[in-house]
């Protein structure tokens, strides 16, 4: 086990951060492979001026953290211990100690695609950790720290099935992706299968499911989201491996609390510079083959 000192002293405009730390071990079944082996370490009175996110979640003595349920290596929760796993939750987690909440002050809420935007707006969630690509169309309404992971949009099949090698072979398929989702509306957009061919649903769970009994020829998302259901049915499903997108991930956050995002982009820059952000990727979406670095923060 490697233990990294993420203790951070952060002075970003009108903020002003000061830790010291006490220990906090993520924990838990990626879905893909063993848990991560890492630790992080709890921040301690921790201040940020100016951010009324931050501000409520220190009245709560809690943090209220939005994530995806359904996408083994990323963010998962087992129906069986209703524990969270995955790389993106390992970032949650992450993010929750810096900011100086242990893991027993987090509450993990599962938000679907097609709420993310209100359930930030609302403050049902502090912030939002789940394959949430940043895009112009979503910053109107929303922020974004981040990115800390860039994707690529692709496609999951049978095994068998040999006639869709990539996205311009989709004409006449059955595909499959969520509600709200970006990878669905560029189905949509340009046109790749015909309308009466799109098929939504709330979780990508159901898709792979439909695309099991052979409801539906392709599932259509990041290619990270993908691999962590090939890895879990190998003999059953592939990636057909050609990404035809750039999917940067961003943490979501209230529209103008600019404090809280300064503090989690540096928070995510440590991660990136000290090795924290190789470690917590290698032993949760790293075990599904997939390999990749830590991106660089954008400071919008």
């Amino acid at each position: 086990m490697r233990v990294r000192s993420l203790a951070i002293g952060l002075l970003v405009g009108g903020l002003a951060l000061t830790a010291c730390g006490k220990e906090g071990t993520p924990a838990g079944d990626s879905g893909v492979g063993e848990g991560p082996s890492t630790t992080a370490e709890v921040a301690t009175d921790v201040k940020i001026e100016g951010s009324p996110t931050f501000d409520r979640m220190t009245q709560n003595d809690k943090v209220v953290i939005g994530v995806k349920e359904d996408q083994p290596g990323l963010g998962y929760k087992d129906p069986t211990t209703g524990e969270y796993s995955g790389f993106d939750i390992e970032i949650a987690k992450l993010i929750a100690a810096k900011l100086g909440f242990e893991e027993s002050k987090i509450e993990f809420k599962t938000v679907q695609s097609a709420g993310r935007e209100a359930a930030i707006t609302n403050g049902d969630v502090d912030y939002y950790v789940g394959t949430y690509t940043i895009n112009d169309k979503r910053k109107a309404q929303i922020s974004f720290a981040g990115p800390y992971f860039v994707a690529g949009q692709d496609l999951l099949v049978r095994k068998d099935d040999t006639s869709i090698t990539g996205k311009d072979t989709l004409k006449g398929k059955k595909v499959c992706s969520v509600t709200g989702s970006t990878p669905i509306q560029k189905v949509r957009d340009e046109a790749l299968t015909e309308p009466e061919n799109i098929v939504e649903f709330q979780g990508y769970s159901q898709c792979v499911d439909k695309l099991l009994t052979k409801e539906v020829d392709a599932v259509t998302t990041d290619d990270a989201i993908l691999k962590g259901y090939a890895a879990q049915d190998p003999d059953a499903l592939k990636v057909i491996g050609k990404p035809f997108s750039e999917e940067p991930y961003g943490v979501g956050l209230a529209h103008d609390d600019k404090a809280l995002r300064d503090a989690i982009n540096d928070i995510l820059e440590k991660a990136k510079d000290d090795g924290t952000w190789q470690d917590l990727y290698d032993s949760t979406l790293g075990k599904s083959g997939s390999k990749s670095e830590a991106p660089d923060v954008d400071r919008y």
